[in-house]
């Protein structure tokens, strides 16, 4: 077993759990959700992985927020309701909510059940546990050469600052180890401060590391808020009811919608005039970044707004190459920004990153409910949507999704 707890500080997470978390808590708290860990790779995992897991799990039961964090969060996320840190005072961690065990053929299943307003807060550190947790059980942390990784993380940023890109580390998930993400927040942040760029490094997603070298925390939102309230009340109006939700409790801050989680034409019949004017943007996740581009710009277009003034992030499994050849093209439609992870925070040599997710699977609006509605997402690269299949279809068909 290993004693070492890979998580030690409640914010060492993405920014857009926790503001998901405070918009469930305004606008759902009562909603009960499950989610499952996918492995895309099919990995056989070691004996006794799942063990491991279940070890850090109960570890994090010892983590919570600090004074520190709190009042650092009260300076730069401004948007953030006072009563919500009260909230994260007294949140703790509890193992009951989750379940990890491996099959005959070793496959790690890891499943999460309860109040969407705390099992919301698991996702992002058991990926990162997994993540670090696989490859220091196989005995391939020697090959994380840190230095190395300081270099490269600098030649990135010159690369991406030079082409005048706006960019954001988003690693934290799949990272290979916590020193990873920190090696390259610290490599992005020297590189910003050695000069004057045409581009910019905004921050982290990390909070805790936002914290640490005095970045912003970055983030906004995930699939899964649009996933779940598709779950609860249909896909037809699902991202119109989440817009609207967003800007009950954030009021126009936080103002970037992940729009693709049913595709470009459901959200488009939702994206009226007065969304378009409060947020203060889109994030294309999904398909290919100049088509979607161009049905963004022609969205606005049609609304009569400039997209020119709009900011759109891409986040789509993005590395420094893709950033520069998207930032040459997208410059001259909106304000490009891009949000960049596993290429930053799991780049070693002899290393394969971990193709893992945890999704949203079935959500019920509140406890009192005897059955859940399962959900799914509907992705516009081909082939990877995600949940059962007779699920997909029935969406599918909802939504009129093209084929």
């Amino acid at each position: 077993m290993i004693e070492r707890q890979i998580i030690q500080h409640f914010t060492d997470d993405d920014l857009y759990k926790l503001s998901m978390c405070c918009a469930v808590i305004d606008n759902f708290p009562r909603a009960q959700v499950k989610y499952q860990f996918v492995d895309r790779d099919n990995t056989v995992y070691p004996e006794g992985f799942a063990e491991e897991v279940q070890h850090q799990i109960e570890l994090l039961e010892n983590v919570f927020i600090t004074d520190e964090e709190v009042n650092f969060m009260r300076s730069r996320c401004y948007y953030i309701p006072g009563w919500f840190y009260r909230y994260l005072r007294g949140f703790r961690y509890n193992r009951k909510w989750v379940r990890v065990w491996q099959d005959e053929e070793r496959h790690l299943h890891i499943e999460f059940e309860g109040n969407w307003s705390d099992t919301i807060l698991l996702e992002v550190k058991v990926l990162a546990i997994v993540s670090e947790l696989y490859y220091e059980i196989t005995g391939q942390t020697d090959k994380l050469d840190y230095e190395e990784c300081y270099r490269k993380s600098y030649e990135k940023a010159e690369r991406l600052l030079e082409a005048g890109c706006v960019y954001s580390d988003f690693g934290t998930r799949r990272r290979a180890s916590f020193q990873a993400e920190e090696t390259v927040v610290r490599a992005m942040r020297d590189c910003q401060n050695s000069r004057q760029w045409p581009g910019r490094f905004v921050g982290t997603s990390n909070v805790y590391l936002a914290m640490k070298y005095n970045l912003t925390p970055v983030g906004t939102m995930a699939h899964e808020f649009v996933c779940a309230i598709a779950g609860m009340y249909g896909p037809q109006m699902a991202n119109h009811m989440a817009m609207d939700a967003w800007r009950h409790t954030f009021r126009g801050a936080l103002g970037t919608f992940l729009y693709d989680s049913f595709g470009w034409d459901i959200f488009s019949m939702n994206f009226s005039e007065d969304f378009a004017n409060l947020f203060k943007g889109l994030r294309i996740d999904s398909g290919d970044n100049h088509e979607q581009l161009m049905k963004i710009a022609a969205k606005y277009e049609q609304l009569g707004i400039d997209p020119r003034s709009k900011q759109v992030i891409f986040s789509n499994a993005l590395d420094t190459d893709r950033a520069i050849a998207i930032q040459r093209y997208a410059v001259d439609y909106c304000q490009p920004s891009f949000g960049i992870g596993t290429h930053f925070t799991n780049d070693f040599e002899g290393i394969k990153p971990r193709n893992i997710v945890i999704k949203l699977v079935a959500v019920k609006i509140t406890e009192s409910w005897t059955f859940y509605n399962d959900t799914c997402k509907l992705s516009e690269d081909k082939g990877k949507h995600t949940g059962k299949p007779d699920v997909i279809e029935r969406f599918k068909k909802a939504v009129n999704f093209p084929e």
